[in-house]
């Protein structure tokens, strides 16, 4: 299982940096977003990927993390999920405010020859 968490977080990785080496600003939007979706990714399976276990403790186990789900990792991903959406709406709002004025959405403003 890890190494198919593992390989999405690298997929989602090389993506969003392919992405970002492209010349389109839509690109680069897209590919900062893919990146940011690997690095919460990278975050939640930092605090162990557990399949059914609470977050919260309860008393019918010891309070150790053998048996519970870390749910720091839970809470920083669900805020930089909030964020990064809101980055991403204010960063296609610049791109087309920029695509309006200059014609182009290439990342220098100029189509290359």
């Amino acid at each position: 299982m890890e190494i198919m968490l593992a390989l999405a977080v690298g997929a989602l990785t090389g993506g969003g940096i392919y992405l970002l080496l492209r010349a389109r600003v839509f690109d680069v939007i897209v590919g900062l977003t893919l990146l940011s979706y690997a690095v919460n990714l990278f975050i939640f399976f930092m605090g162990r990927a557990k399949v059914g276990a609470a977050p919260i403790m309860d008393g019918k186990f010891p309070p150790t993390l053998e048996h519970y789900a870390d749910p720091l990792p839970q809470a920083l991903v669900l805020t930089a999920i909030v964020i990064s959406f809101a980055m991403t709406a204010v960063m296609l709002v610049i791109a087309l405010r920029t695509r309006a004025e200059t014609g182009s959405d290439h990342v220098d403003a100029q189509e290359p020859r």
